[in-house]
Protein backbone atom coordinates (compact mmCIF):
# COMPACT_ATOMS: atom_id res chain seq x y z
CA UNK A 1 0.00 0.00 0.00
CA UNK A 2 0.78 3.55 -0.54
CA UNK A 3 2.35 5.90 1.90
CA UNK A 4 0.88 8.90 3.96
CA UNK A 5 2.86 12.19 3.06
CA UNK A 6 1.97 15.63 4.08
CA UNK A 7 0.89 17.99 1.56
CA UNK A 8 1.28 22.01 2.53
CA UNK A 9 0.13 24.70 -0.18
CA UNK A 10 -0.63 28.50 0.65
CA UNK A 11 -0.05 27.40 4.54
CA UNK A 12 -2.50 24.99 5.25
CA UNK A 13 -1.07 20.79 5.51
CA UNK A 14 -3.10 17.74 3.84
CA UNK A 15 -2.19 14.01 4.88
CA UNK A 16 -2.34 12.55 0.90
CA UNK A 17 -2.63 8.81 0.81
CA UNK A 18 -5.74 8.03 2.77
CA UNK A 19 -7.90 8.78 0.10
CA UNK A 20 -6.76 9.52 -4.16
CA UNK A 21 -7.11 12.73 -4.90
CA UNK A 22 -7.99 13.91 -8.09
CA UNK A 23 -6.89 16.21 -11.05
CA UNK A 24 -9.34 17.25 -13.50
CA UNK A 25 -7.82 19.23 -16.66
CA UNK A 26 -8.81 21.93 -18.40
CA UNK A 27 -6.91 22.98 -21.47
CA UNK A 28 -7.50 26.11 -22.76
CA UNK A 29 -6.07 25.43 -26.59
CA UNK A 30 -6.32 24.76 -30.06
CA UNK A 31 -4.62 21.61 -30.32
CA UNK A 32 -4.11 19.46 -27.19
CA UNK A 33 -3.45 15.38 -27.97
CA UNK A 34 -7.80 14.99 -26.57
CA UNK A 35 -9.70 18.50 -26.17
CA UNK A 36 -8.07 20.80 -28.11
CA UNK A 37 -10.27 23.21 -28.98
CA UNK A 38 -13.22 22.36 -26.70
CA UNK A 39 -12.08 24.67 -24.22
CA UNK A 40 -10.60 27.36 -26.33
CA UNK A 41 -13.35 29.93 -25.50
CA UNK A 42 -13.13 31.07 -21.91
CA UNK A 43 -16.75 30.60 -20.86
CA UNK A 44 -16.78 27.53 -22.13
CA UNK A 45 -13.68 26.37 -20.22
CA UNK A 46 -15.05 27.86 -16.86
CA UNK A 47 -17.97 25.69 -17.22
CA UNK A 48 -15.99 22.69 -17.72
CA UNK A 49 -13.89 23.57 -14.62
CA UNK A 50 -17.62 24.21 -13.13
CA UNK A 51 -18.29 20.45 -14.04
CA UNK A 52 -15.06 18.95 -12.57
CA UNK A 53 -15.63 20.28 -9.75
CA UNK A 54 -19.27 18.96 -9.23
CA UNK A 55 -18.04 15.66 -10.34
CA UNK A 56 -15.20 15.57 -7.40
CA UNK A 57 -12.33 16.83 -8.40
CA UNK A 58 -10.06 18.43 -5.95
CA UNK A 59 -7.34 20.40 -7.92
CA UNK A 60 -8.47 22.03 -11.27
CA UNK A 61 -5.29 21.62 -13.80
CA UNK A 62 -5.72 24.65 -16.82
CA UNK A 63 -3.20 24.79 -19.31
CA UNK A 64 -2.95 27.12 -21.89
CA UNK A 65 0.12 25.76 -23.83
CA UNK A 66 -0.09 22.12 -25.48
CA UNK A 67 3.26 19.78 -24.16
CA UNK A 68 1.59 16.90 -26.86
CA UNK A 69 4.32 15.28 -28.90
CA UNK A 70 5.29 17.29 -31.98
CA UNK A 71 3.99 20.71 -30.59
CA UNK A 72 5.29 23.98 -30.64
CA UNK A 73 5.63 26.54 -27.71
CA UNK A 74 3.77 29.07 -26.82
CA UNK A 75 4.81 33.04 -26.14
CA UNK A 76 3.86 34.03 -22.82
CA UNK A 77 1.66 36.57 -23.44
CA UNK A 78 -0.79 34.25 -25.58
CA UNK A 79 -0.19 31.60 -22.97
CA UNK A 80 -1.45 34.34 -20.27
CA UNK A 81 -4.51 35.75 -22.52
CA UNK A 82 -5.70 32.15 -22.71
CA UNK A 83 -5.50 31.27 -19.03
CA UNK A 84 -5.32 33.84 -16.76
CA UNK A 85 -9.86 34.83 -17.65
CA UNK A 86 -10.13 31.62 -17.38
CA UNK A 87 -8.36 31.20 -13.24
CA UNK A 88 -9.76 34.51 -12.27
CA UNK A 89 -13.47 33.61 -13.29
CA UNK A 90 -12.80 30.23 -11.45
CA UNK A 91 -11.17 31.68 -8.58
CA UNK A 92 -15.07 33.55 -7.88
CA UNK A 93 -17.01 30.63 -8.27
CA UNK A 94 -14.98 27.45 -6.33
CA UNK A 95 -12.50 26.82 -3.38
CA UNK A 96 -10.86 24.13 -5.28
CA UNK A 97 -7.20 23.81 -6.16
CA UNK A 98 -6.41 25.35 -8.90
CA UNK A 99 -3.21 24.91 -10.73
CA UNK A 100 -1.74 26.36 -13.51
CA UNK A 101 0.51 23.73 -16.41
CA UNK A 102 3.01 26.41 -17.36
CA UNK A 103 7.28 26.31 -17.78
CA UNK A 104 7.39 30.17 -17.42
CA UNK A 105 7.87 32.60 -14.63
CA UNK A 106 5.16 35.05 -15.43
CA UNK A 107 2.38 32.87 -16.50
CA UNK A 108 2.99 31.22 -12.94
CA UNK A 109 3.38 34.67 -11.30
CA UNK A 110 0.03 36.00 -13.24
CA UNK A 111 -1.84 32.75 -12.20
CA UNK A 112 -0.94 33.26 -8.76
CA UNK A 113 -2.16 36.51 -8.65
CA UNK A 114 -5.56 35.82 -10.07
CA UNK A 115 -5.92 33.15 -7.61
CA UNK A 116 -4.12 29.87 -8.28
CA UNK A 117 -2.40 27.44 -5.64
CA UNK A 118 -0.44 25.31 -7.20
CA UNK A 119 2.34 25.76 -10.07
CA UNK A 120 2.42 22.68 -12.28
CA UNK A 121 5.86 22.75 -14.39
CA UNK A 122 6.65 20.16 -16.97
CA UNK A 123 10.14 20.61 -16.66
CA UNK A 124 10.67 20.74 -13.08
CA UNK A 125 11.88 24.82 -12.99
CA UNK A 126 14.42 23.78 -15.68
CA UNK A 127 13.02 25.75 -18.91
CA UNK A 128 12.93 28.87 -17.01
CA UNK A 129 15.30 29.01 -13.67
CA UNK A 130 13.38 31.80 -12.30
CA UNK A 131 10.58 29.92 -11.46
CA UNK A 132 13.09 28.71 -8.30
CA UNK A 133 12.95 32.12 -6.85
CA UNK A 134 8.98 32.85 -7.86
CA UNK A 135 8.05 29.62 -5.69
CA UNK A 136 10.61 30.39 -3.48
CA UNK A 137 8.73 33.89 -2.52
CA UNK A 138 5.28 32.33 -2.59
CA UNK A 139 3.33 29.48 -0.54
CA UNK A 140 2.04 28.03 -3.49
CA UNK A 141 2.32 23.84 -3.92
CA UNK A 142 4.53 22.73 -6.39
CA UNK A 143 4.48 19.84 -8.81
CA UNK A 144 7.61 18.42 -10.89
CA UNK A 145 7.51 16.25 -13.61
CA UNK A 146 10.41 14.46 -15.59
CA UNK A 147 10.70 14.66 -19.09
CA UNK A 148 13.42 13.32 -21.54
CA UNK A 149 14.06 16.24 -24.07
CA UNK A 150 11.20 18.76 -25.32
CA UNK A 151 7.57 18.38 -26.22
CA UNK A 152 8.83 19.03 -29.66
CA UNK A 153 10.99 15.98 -30.22
CA UNK A 154 10.60 14.00 -26.48
CA UNK A 155 9.25 11.13 -28.74
CA UNK A 156 12.18 10.99 -31.08
CA UNK A 157 13.79 7.66 -30.23
CA UNK A 158 13.81 7.96 -26.57
CA UNK A 159 16.11 5.78 -25.02
CA UNK A 160 17.40 5.02 -21.23
CA UNK A 161 20.24 2.94 -19.59
CA UNK A 162 18.50 2.08 -16.62
CA UNK A 163 14.81 3.81 -16.51
CA UNK A 164 13.74 3.61 -13.06
CA UNK A 165 17.36 4.89 -11.66
CA UNK A 166 16.99 7.67 -14.02
CA UNK A 167 13.44 8.86 -13.62
CA UNK A 168 14.45 9.11 -9.79
CA UNK A 169 17.94 10.38 -9.68
CA UNK A 170 16.58 13.23 -12.06
CA UNK A 171 13.30 13.63 -9.68
CA UNK A 172 15.90 14.10 -6.93
CA UNK A 173 18.13 16.11 -8.19
CA UNK A 174 14.57 18.65 -9.02
CA UNK A 175 14.10 18.12 -5.40
CA UNK A 176 17.69 18.95 -4.08
CA UNK A 177 17.50 21.90 -5.98
CA UNK A 178 14.52 23.25 -5.06
CA UNK A 179 15.43 22.76 -1.71
CA UNK A 180 18.47 24.73 -1.50
CA UNK A 181 16.22 27.90 -2.50
CA UNK A 182 14.27 27.18 0.47
CA UNK A 183 11.64 25.18 -0.54
CA UNK A 184 10.21 23.18 1.66
CA UNK A 185 9.74 19.76 0.69
CA UNK A 186 5.93 19.38 2.13
CA UNK A 187 5.52 21.81 -0.70
CA UNK A 188 6.21 19.18 -3.64
CA UNK A 189 4.62 16.81 -5.33
CA UNK A 190 6.36 14.71 -8.12
CA UNK A 191 4.94 13.29 -11.73
CA UNK A 192 7.29 10.72 -13.22
CA UNK A 193 5.87 11.84 -16.39
CA UNK A 194 4.25 9.25 -18.43
CA UNK A 195 4.62 10.25 -21.99
CA UNK A 196 7.22 12.47 -21.82
CA UNK A 197 10.17 11.13 -23.64
CA UNK A 198 9.02 7.45 -23.15
CA UNK A 199 8.52 4.48 -25.16
CA UNK A 200 5.40 2.18 -24.67
CA UNK A 201 6.93 -0.22 -22.53
CA UNK A 202 8.74 2.25 -20.58
CA UNK A 203 5.28 3.77 -19.45
CA UNK A 204 4.03 0.45 -18.23
CA UNK A 205 7.25 -0.17 -16.61
CA UNK A 206 6.82 3.42 -15.17
CA UNK A 207 3.11 2.16 -13.86
CA UNK A 208 4.39 -1.08 -12.48
CA UNK A 209 6.93 -0.42 -10.33
CA UNK A 210 5.73 3.33 -9.05
CA UNK A 211 6.67 2.19 -5.58
CA UNK A 212 10.35 2.92 -6.82
CA UNK A 213 10.09 6.16 -6.29
CA UNK A 214 8.99 6.44 -2.30
CA UNK A 215 12.50 6.90 -1.75
CA UNK A 216 12.37 10.53 -2.90
CA UNK A 217 9.66 11.19 -0.11
CA UNK A 218 6.97 12.80 -1.62
CA UNK A 219 3.51 12.10 -3.21
CA UNK A 220 3.09 10.61 -6.90
CA UNK A 221 0.99 12.23 -9.03
CA UNK A 222 0.78 10.57 -12.23
CA UNK A 223 -0.94 11.49 -15.31
CA UNK A 224 -2.56 8.66 -17.27
CA UNK A 225 -5.89 10.32 -19.05
CA UNK A 226 -6.37 8.43 -22.88
CA UNK A 227 -2.02 8.91 -23.14
CA UNK A 228 -0.61 7.20 -26.46
CA UNK A 229 0.54 4.02 -24.77
CA UNK A 230 -3.05 2.86 -24.25
CA UNK A 231 -3.55 3.92 -27.92
CA UNK A 232 -1.13 1.75 -28.75
CA UNK A 233 -2.36 -0.96 -26.65
CA UNK A 234 -5.85 -1.04 -27.63
CA UNK A 235 -5.38 0.44 -31.62
CA UNK A 236 -7.66 3.10 -30.09
CA UNK A 237 -7.92 7.35 -30.82
CA UNK A 238 -8.00 9.47 -27.79
CA UNK A 239 -11.54 9.72 -27.24
CA UNK A 240 -12.27 5.92 -27.56
CA UNK A 241 -9.38 5.34 -24.48
CA UNK A 242 -11.81 5.80 -21.45
CA UNK A 243 -11.76 1.85 -20.53
CA UNK A 244 -7.79 1.92 -20.85
CA UNK A 245 -7.32 4.59 -18.46
CA UNK A 246 -9.58 3.25 -16.27
CA UNK A 247 -7.18 0.22 -15.63
CA UNK A 248 -4.17 2.11 -15.54
CA UNK A 249 -5.71 4.42 -12.97
CA UNK A 250 -6.38 1.81 -10.78
CA UNK A 251 -3.57 0.01 -11.15
CA UNK A 252 -1.58 3.40 -10.27
CA UNK A 253 -3.00 3.75 -6.77
CA UNK A 254 -2.47 -0.22 -6.34
CA UNK A 255 1.74 0.65 -7.08
CA UNK A 256 2.02 3.88 -4.95
CA UNK A 257 0.35 6.74 -7.12
CA UNK A 258 -1.57 9.79 -4.62
CA UNK A 259 -3.26 12.00 -7.30
CA UNK A 260 -4.37 10.65 -10.64
CA UNK A 261 -5.15 13.63 -13.21
CA UNK A 262 -7.46 12.59 -16.12
CA UNK A 263 -10.27 14.38 -18.15
CA UNK A 264 -13.16 12.25 -17.06
CA UNK A 265 -13.34 12.89 -13.32
CA UNK A 266 -16.23 11.21 -12.46
CA UNK A 267 -16.47 7.92 -14.03
CA UNK A 268 -12.39 7.71 -12.97
CA UNK A 269 -13.48 8.64 -9.42
CA UNK A 270 -16.23 5.62 -9.10
CA UNK A 271 -13.69 3.16 -10.57
CA UNK A 272 -11.37 4.30 -7.70
CA UNK A 273 -13.63 4.21 -5.29
CA UNK A 274 -14.29 0.45 -5.54
CA UNK A 275 -10.79 -0.26 -5.64
CA UNK A 276 -10.12 1.39 -2.25
CA UNK A 277 -12.52 -0.35 -1.17
CA UNK A 278 -11.54 -3.75 -1.74
CA UNK A 279 -7.98 -2.06 -0.82
CA UNK A 280 -8.93 -1.00 2.41
CA UNK A 281 -10.50 -4.16 3.69
CA UNK A 282 -7.55 -5.92 4.99
CA UNK A 283 -8.61 -9.04 6.38
CA UNK A 284 -11.32 -11.71 5.34
CA UNK A 285 -14.32 -11.40 8.03
CA UNK A 286 -15.55 -14.50 10.10
CA UNK A 287 -18.66 -15.80 9.79
CA UNK A 288 -19.90 -13.56 12.89
CA UNK A 289 -18.93 -10.51 10.61
CA UNK A 290 -20.63 -12.05 7.59
CA UNK A 291 -24.21 -12.16 9.17
CA UNK A 292 -24.05 -8.53 10.07
CA UNK A 293 -23.26 -7.67 6.42
CA UNK A 294 -26.80 -6.57 5.28
CA UNK A 295 -26.00 -7.31 1.82
CA UNK A 296 -25.56 -10.70 2.84
CA UNK A 297 -28.60 -12.84 2.23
Amino acid sequence: MRKNYLFQVRGTSFLLGQRTWMVGVVNVTPDSFFDGGLYFDKERAVERGLDLVSEGADIIDIGGESTRPGSDPVPAEEEMRRVIPVISALRKKTDVFISIDTTKQEVAQAALDAGADIINDISSFRFDPRMLNLAAQNDAGLILMHMKGMPKTMQVDPFYEDLLEEIKSFLKERLEIAQSYGIKKERIIIDPGIGFGKRLEDNLALINNLSFLEELDRPILIGISQKSFIGKILNLPPQERLEGTIASAVLSIVRGAHILRVHDIKTIKRAVLVAEAILNQSHAPNSQEKNKNPYVC
